[in-house]
């Protein structure tokens, strides 16, 4: 969300005027200093009575007013006021959520941040945003997930610009020096770090398509050819030894052992395919063996004794078991 600097457009979705300030501002002050493209979105729903975190109690219903809302804008250094709007609709409709998306498209946002206390307000954004395939953040003052990873935002320098933002709306707090003291009597701190959860959404379509039987057919292909280069190359390097002193290190073997255990490996892990490692393989081990009999001139590649008997066994002991080894399921994300 703040590594990309002037290529990103962000989009927050709150409930009321003043949330922004509070919960979000200090990213907002940044985002702006880094040339980046911010929307501020003000939602339907009544927030609830209080949010998940319990230290920030929700919005209440009381007017804000347009020169506070401008006040704050301003402060936090954004001068369209055309990027901070009220939507028309209702969260729990089809057209609240059309709406949403309507925005983001607009905006060619290229991520979300959630900071409605409204649950359903959070809902309808987080799906929204996932119909376009944009990464969600949800602010963890309005969202707890336990033993969730967090991202901490930096916004130690911009905290005289919140404190500035969060001065525009008398009529829900007042303003101590970092101290907010909202009118139910609870008191916020304002730190230099706004934390954030990563929200899941449903998945780009490009991320779940299931390769083409072409280009399966093709992968496995040049996976067989790898075999075949790496068991021809092993075979004539494996007798390559370095003497050091009276030591003797088959330096050869080591590299052709490393070299073809680290292709099939590497095909099962990134490829995750076993027609394609069994093509590697295969074409790998054929190769040995082939280059192990005896030519028509007498010529033996892979010679009796301990290396050679070690170059046939341990790529094909290795490759079969990283082809019979379980693929581990991804694991679901909690709700």
């Amino acid at each position: 969300m703040l590594m990309s600097g002037s290529g990103e457009r962000v989009v927050f979705v709150l409930n009321t005027p003043g949330d922004e300030s509070l919960l979000t501002g200090g990213t907002i002050a940044r985002l702006l200093d880094d040339d980046a493209e911010v929307t501020v979105l003000f939602g339907w729903a009544k927030a609830p009575d209080t949010h998940a975190g319990g230290d920030v109690p929700a919005a209440t219903d009381l007017p804000a007013g347009a020169a506070a809302v401008e006040a704050a804008r301003t402060a936090l250094g954004e001068t369209d006021p055309a990027r901070w709007r009220v939507l028309d609709g209702s969260p729990d409709s089809v057209e609240g959520r059309a709406a949403l998306g309507a925005a983001f498209a607009e905006a060619k946002a290229t991520a979300v941040v959630v900071a409605a206390v409204d649950p359903a307000l959070r809902q309808v954004a987080a799906e929204a945003a996932g119909d376009h395939g944009l990464p969600v953040f949800l602010s963890s003052r309005v969202e707890t997930s336990p033993g969730a990873r967090l991202t901490a935002i930096d916004v130690s320098d911009h905290i005289d610009r919140k404190l500035s933002a969060l001065a525009a709306y008398p009529a829900r707090w007042q303003v101590d020096g970092r101290v907010v003291r909202l009118n139910s009597g609870a008191e916020i701190l304002v730190t230099g770090t706004e934390t954030y959860l990563r929200g899941t959404g449903p998945a780009r379509p490009a991320e779940t398509e299931a390769p083409s039987a072409g280009s399966r057919l093709l992968a496995t292909l040049m996976a067989l050819a790898a075999g075949v280069l790496f068991g021809i190359l092993g075979t004539v390097a494996h007798q390559t030894t370095f003497a050091l002193g009276s030591l003797t290190i088959p330096v050869g073997l080591v590299l052709s052992l490393l070299a073809s255990c680290t292709l099939v490996l590497g095909l099962r892990l990134v490829v995750r395919d076993r027609l394609v490692v069994l093509a590697a393989a295969v074409g790998l081990i054929g190769t040995v063996f082939l280059l192990s009999l005896r030519s028509t001139g007498g010529s033996v590649l892979i010679p009796a004794g301990v290396l050679g008997t070690v170059w046939t066994m341990v790529p094909a002991l290795f490759a079969a078991l990283v082809i019979a080894w379980p693929r581990i399921p991804a694991r679901r994300p909690t709700a």
